[in-house]
């Protein structure tokens, strides 16, 4: 399960716009793949009220991951399109993605 910041920059002092909720599972015996269901919570700004839903499988070693954008609510309603996720940094703790939503 997954509660996480989500925030307007990779840095620990960025300021939190939302939440990230959701969960991983492993979801390959072959190498690090996950399936990845992600709701983006918005709790401020323009967005405030609004989530995003990715839903998809994230092949975790690979550079730059695409997922597919499913749905969404508020500003969001009825979103399509898709997610790239990099990983910004692995350290072990705190893992931290850039994620580029482009949604129609």
């Amino acid at each position: 399960m997954i509660d996480n910041p989500l925030t307007l920059g990779p840095e620990l002092s960025s300021k939190m716009v939302g939440r990230a909720q959701g969960f991983y599972a492993s979801a390959s015996q072959e190498e690090i793949g996950l399936l990845m269901t992600m709701n983006f919570a918005f709790i401020q700004g323009k967005y405030y009220g609004s989530t995003i839903t990715v839903v998809g499988r994230n092949p975790a070693s690979n550079m730059v991951r695409e997922m597919p954008v499913i749905g969404g609510s508020g500003l969001f309603r009825y979103a399509r399109g898709y997610a790239l996720a990099t990983t910004y940094t692995f350290d072990p703790s705190p893992v931290m993605l850039l994620l580029n939503i482009t949604s129609m």
